[in-house]
Parts: C-alpha cells; sequence; structure tokens
C-alpha cells in the first residue's frame, strides 16, 4: 500500500473496530490507487480517498413485529447511504442472520465503484436486516416487511434512495415492501424499489441479470484470450437467483455446468445440471440441493457440508462464485488451480479470500472482481429505474442485449484501465481505478460535501 494511504487506512481500522469485511473491502481498493495517487494529487488535495471511506449517512433501527403465534419478534434493521456523487444511492437490501453493520458498510462499499463502472448515474448504498426469512410464513415475511418498511421508507425515494433485493429478499419481499411504502406515502412510485413484479412495474432480465452479466463478463475473459464457454466444464456455488442463472447463460453458451451449492451442501451432477429441476426446487418449493439430487437419480450426488469436502473440490475449466463473501479461500484456490482452472469470476460480493486471489494470481488463472463481473444485477436495476422513469416497458431481448452491452463495457474499461496505469491484465487493479476515478472526478466537481 502507498506510505500516503496507510494514514487513511488506519484511520479506517480506529474509526470502524471489528467490521472486517468493510476493512477487507477497504484495504483492497487503496492497494490498487498507488498509480493513481501519484497520477492525481488533485486528489489527495481534496482529501477524496478518505471521503469516500466515510459514509454519507448510516443509519440504524429497530423492526418489531409478530409472529404466526403471536410472540413478539425483535430484529434489527440498516441503510448505509454510502456515496451520492454520481447520484441517488443504489444497491440491495440483505435479509440473513449475518448481517450486520460491517457487512452492509463493505457491500455499500463495494457498491460505490460497481456502479460507477455501470457508467449509469447511480450512487453506492446498501441495506438489510438480520432477519432470517427462511422457515417464516409468507404471513410473517409480509409482517416483518411492513415493518421494516415503516422505518425505511422516511430515508429512500425514486431521487434519493433506490433499494432493491440481494441474499433473502426476492420478488415476495419487495412486493410487500412496496405495498406498504404506496400505503404511508400515498404514492405510486414505481422507481423507488427495483426487481419488481412484471405486472407493477418490474423489468424483464431483472431476475436474470446478476447471474447473466457474470457469464457475460466472463465470456469476454475467455475471448480476450482466444476461448469461449463452448465445450468447457463450470462450477457454480450457491443455488439462488444469482447462480442458478449463471448456470443458464453458460449452458446456452455450450458449457456443462457440473456442480453447485447451498448451505446444507453440494450436488454435482456429471450429466451437467437439469436447470428446469434446479429452478422448482429452489425458487418454487425453496428447498436444499439435496432435493434436486434425490429428484435427478442417476448423474446427480449429494455432498453434505460436514463432509470436510468442498463443491471447489469438482474439477473445472471455469469457476463461478455466486454464494457469499468469503466462501472461496486460498486453500480451495489451490485445489482449484492444481484441477486446471482457467477463469474465476465473481458472481457474488467478494466471495474469493485476499489469499485466494494471490493464488489465482500466481498460477496464472484470469480473475475476474465482483465489482465488475457482478454488475450486471444493479445495471439492469438502473434500466428498471430508466423504464419506471418513463412509464415505458422494454422486451426481454431489448433489455438483454442492453445489459450485454454494458458488461462489454465493463469488460474493455477494466482492461483499458489496467494497461493505462500499468498492470495489463489485471481485473482487480482495473476495476478498482476506474470505478474510483470516475467517482472521485463527480465528487472534485460537486465541491466538500
Amino acid at each position: 500500500m502507498n506510505e500516503s494511504l496507510q494514514p487513511i487506512f488506519d484511520e479506517v481500522l480506529a474509526r470502524n473496530p471489528g467490521e472486517t469485511e468493510f476493512h477487507q473491502a477497504t484495504r483492497e481498493l487503496l492497494e490498487s490507487l498507488d498509480p493513481v495517487v501519484r497520477h492525481h494529487p488533485e486528489y489527495a488535495d481534496a482529501a477524496i480517498i478518505r471521503r469516500v471511506c466515510e459514509p454519507e449517512r448510516q443509519i440504524i433501527f429497530r423492526v418489531p413485529w409478530v409472529d404466526d403465534e403471536g410472540r413478539v419478534q425483535l430484529n434489527r434493521g440498516f441503510r448505509v447511504e454510502f456515496n451520492s456523487a454520481l447520484g441517488p444511492y443504489k444497491g440491495g437490501l440483505r435479509f440473513h442472520p449475518t448481517v450486520y453493520l460491517g457487512i452492509i458498510k463493505f457491500l455499500g462499499f463495494e457498491q460505490i465503484f460497481k456502479n460507477a463502472l455501470t457508467g449509469m448515474p447511480i450512487g453506492g448504498g446498501k441495506g438489510g436486516s438480520d432477519f432470517d426469512p427462511k422457515g417464516r410464513s409468507d404471513a410473517e415475511v409480509m409482517r416483518f416487511c411492513q415493518s421494516f418498511m415503516t422505518e425505511l421508507y422516511r430515508h429512500i425515494g425514486e431521487h434519493t434512495d433506490v433499494p432493491a433485493g440481494d441474499i433473502g429478499v426476492g420478488g415476495r419481499e419487495i412486493g410487500y415492501m412496496f405495498g406498504q411504502y404506496k400505503r404511508i406515502t400515498n404514492r405510486y412510485e414505481s422507481g423507488v424499489l427495483t426487481g419488481k413484479g412484471i405486472s407493477w412495474g418490474g423489468s424483464l432480465v431483472r431476475t436474470e441479470a446478476t447471474g447473466y452479466g457474470t457469464v457475460f463478463f466472463a465470456n469476454e475473459v475467455l475471448k480476450s484470450r482466444g476461448s469461449s464457454f463452448d465445450g468447457r466444464t463450470v462450477v457454480v456455488s450457491g443455488s439462488g437467483n444469482v447462480a442458478i442463472y449463471a448456470a443458464e447463460k453458460a449452458t446456452q453458451l455450450g458449457a456443462k455446468v457440473v456442480a453447485c451449492s447451498d448451505s446444507s451442501g453440494y450436488v454435482v451432477d456429471e450429466a451437467g445440471l437439469d436447470l428446469a429441476l434446479l429452478k422448482d426446487v429452489k425458487e418454487n418449493r425453496r428447498e436444499r440441493v439435496s432435493t434436486y439430487a434425490e429428484e435427478r437419480g442417476g448423474s446427480a450426488r449429494f455432498v453434505a457440508v460436514d463432509s470436510g469436502s468442498s463443491v471447489w473440490d469438482v474439477p473445472c475449466d471455469i469457476a463461478l462464485p455466486c454464494a457469499t463473501q468469503n466462501e472461496l479461500d486460498g486453500k480451495h484456490a489451490l485445489t482449484l488451480a492444481r484441477n486446471g482452472c482457467a477463469v474465476v469470476a465473481e458472481g457474488a460480493n467478494m466471495p474469493c479470500t485476499p489469499d485466494a486471489v494471490q493464488v489465482f494470481t500466481g498460477a496464472g488463472i484470469a480473475f475476474a472482481p465482483g465489482k465488475a463481473a457482478n454488475a450486471g444485477g444493479v445495471a439492469t436495476s438502473a434500466l428498471e429505474m430508466q423504464q419506471n422513469a418513463s412509464r415505458n416497458s422494454w422486451s426481454f431481448d431489448h433489455t438483454e442485449d442492453r445489459l450485454h452491452d454494458i458488461m462489454t463495457g465493463i469488460h474493455a474499461r477494466c482492461l483499458e484501465t489496467a494497461d493505462a496505469y500499468g498492470t495489463p491484465g489485471n481485473y482487480v487493479a482495473g476495476a478498482n481505478i476506474a470505478g474510483f476515478i470516475k467517482v472521485a472526478d463527480a465528487m472534485l466537481a460537486l465541491g466538500v460535501i
């Protein structure tokens, strides 16, 4: 890390104690900015780097609700509005027991630069709660979402802050929250939330967008190496929206996706995943991947999480980590390298640990970081905002073409920036520097605010 940046990182550590994920994300950015500091002294003069590491606003609130047994439950809600230099805050809501302020800040910090890379006029933010929707009835989820929005509504708006979904927040949860927002404000403000249902203001491709976008980006990486997905073996972690639709697009491009996972373990299907069955198991029935293995039969086997094995033990040409942060460590990275993996593209936010990234770099594996490779979700959310603002709706093919163009542009921007700043082929440096410069220039233009 540049010696002039170390005091900034030390300040981040002191001001945000115990928030390890936020520390990790901040360090990764700062370690990429050495050439930027040398080329742009004006950023230091205006304290841009210090300011970009401090959220503009952090909101924490209690969320009381009543379960089906009539018992009062209590959760904590968060919204970190991190940076609005490029536009209204934009970023998802995560409902998961592991959520605390540090995770929300890490996600919001990453979102700033991811959103900047899309070229869309959106700032960065993130939110959520430690509420766990798993095992809860629709009525309980509705009551929680209504209580959550009863506080959150006063902090959001289509020109202020536009949340979307994330882990634990899908179309059901967005619907309940939008209904409560409409009820409280007496406004049908479609652009206040994205990820809405198609029949009431949502965008086609939004469900598929993050997974599709990750594969579009990975395909550009492969093209730059004279290759493609055709005939390649792919392993995907997770089995939510991102993983399922990454698997779908990879399959459409000629790959064979042989494994996916959830919190109970992973499934290997040597014949290639049956996506229709997987969607039914995970999206309709909300069951475990073990159910997929049982119903698929012959070619599929389930490996439980307590087996000591990992989905990354399955040999593949292309790895797409699409589950959660820090799921793929140095040990797993070494296994992927030994098994001949050529490309790793992050479909989740920071799923690879720093030591894993070092292994990929040392082994010559092309590594696409999440702030570039999984930007398709927020890009399509911004397209949904455009449609809402114009009271319009676009076809699936048109929206997918827009998504493809955005991801192709992000790939080109990362490579061009990495080359311009002396780190050719380094997607981490390219993404960090390109995203940061766009935000920094906007902050300079807006003054000290």
